[in-house]
């Protein structure tokens, strides 16, 4: 008896939702085995984690606000994704938006009409992120760089520029003791819509906007058809590094609305920490989401609820909030097999041995 893989004919439907829902299951079955192993009550921190996330009003309101600039970038990353681009740069980009963003919250007359403040420094932002993922855009599509790399390594770049402003060109000179760059004006906050910072609403226009784009609109079914071949887009006339190239434009735009969304509605002043690694966990986001938008939204504010539960499972329990980030892994390495087992089958095929007694039976009859 031999094991091989094949792959499947057909791929979907409702048997590939049970898979993935299953593997979910999996991921929470093998978290709450690796807590009893390390003599934690699996119930009891699942509960908390709940409790911590939706128990309560605050609770609720600060899983939402975790939430917003999550899904804005998964949004972001899922256009890149789309064709094949593999944007590892979310976290620096958010910063760079962030850093427009500041710049403009900085400059612009203290007079200015609320609305024309915010929508300056949105637009800033989108240009600062656009801006940077177009470095690695345009390397990828006129010598073939691999931008996964390339848009790892720029997050870093992203994170020192931010240093550099806050210790030498945008120190505060008022500030004392530990250096930081001034507040942004109350005119640059994001007003608040039933409790919650109005990055919300920016965020579910985002998430229509991008589904809207990707599956009814000509460049994003190009976008598409050059994420499945580029050879077949050739063929179709599609222009590859148009396509490329505006598509990247998009999606580091996308990512920079998030660095104003966090700097005006959450942060309220620019540091190299004001990613809070959202770049990177929005990669997880776009792929359990499967780059689908609407799936998106949910899958966000499951690891928001995740991340602002755990907090409340470590005053409560005492353990520790990094358990929240094993189960997290755990998540993206079940949803990862789930996917191998939606693409591909394992057939059962006899060995040599066996063929051969199936054989000798066949010549005696």
């Amino acid at each position: 008896m031999r094991l091989r893989i094949a792959k499947k004919d057909t791929a979907g439907g409702y048997k590939a939702v049970l898979i993935r829902v299953g593997a979910v299951l999996v991921a929470l079955v093998l978290s709450g085995l690796l807590m009893t192993a390390m003599g934690y009550n699996p119930i009891s921190a699942f509960a908390a984690i709940i409790k911590g996330s939706f128990g309560s009003k605050r609770g609720l309101i600060n899983t939402i606000t975790v939430a917003i600039p999550l899904l804005v970038v998964a949004l972001g990353l899922s256009i890149s994704f789309s064709m094949r681009f593999w944007n590892i740069g979310g976290e620096g980009q958010l910063i760079m938006g962030a850093i427009f963003a500041t710049f403009v919250a900085h400059n612009l007359p203290v007079n200015t009409p609320t609305p024309v403040y915010l929508i300056t420094m949105a637009i800033a932002s989108m240009i600062g992120g656009a801006l940077f993922a177009l470095i690695p855009g345009l390397f990828r599509a006129y010598s073939g760089t691999n931008e996964t790399l390339f848009t790892l390594m720029l997050n870093y770049v992203a994170i020192k520029i931010t240093v550099f402003l806050r210790l030498v060109l945008w120190k505060d000179p008022e500030a004392k003791g530990f250096p930081s760059i001034e507040a942004i004006p109350k005119i640059a906050h994001l007003p608040k819509v039933f409790g919650i910072h109005s990055g919300w609403i920016i965020a579910l226009i985002a998430t229509v906007l991008v589904y809207v784009f990707l599956k009814y609109t000509k460049r994003g079914y190009e976008t598409r058809v050059v994420g499945e071949s580029e050879r077949t887009a050739h063929y179709a006339g599609i222009n590859v590094r148009r396509v490329l190239i505006s598509g990247v434009i998009l999606s580091g735009g996308l990512v920079g609305l998030a660095g104003f969304v966090k700097l005006s509605g959450a942060a309220f002043t620019l540091s190299e920490s004001i990613g809070g690694g959202n770049g990177f966990s929005a990669v997880i986001i776009a792929w359990l989401a499967q780059l689908n938008a609407p799936v998106m939204v949910i899958v966000a504010l499951l690891f928001a609820a995740m991340e602002q539960g755990a907090m409340g499972m470590e005053l409560a329990l005492k353990i520790p909030a990094s358990v929240a980030d094993i189960i997290k892994g755990l998540i993206l390495f079940t949803a990862l097999a789930s996917e191998f087992f939606i693409a591909y089958r394992v057939v059962i095929e006899p060995g040599p041995r066996q063929l051969q007694k199936q054989a000798q039976k066949e010549d005696q009859v």
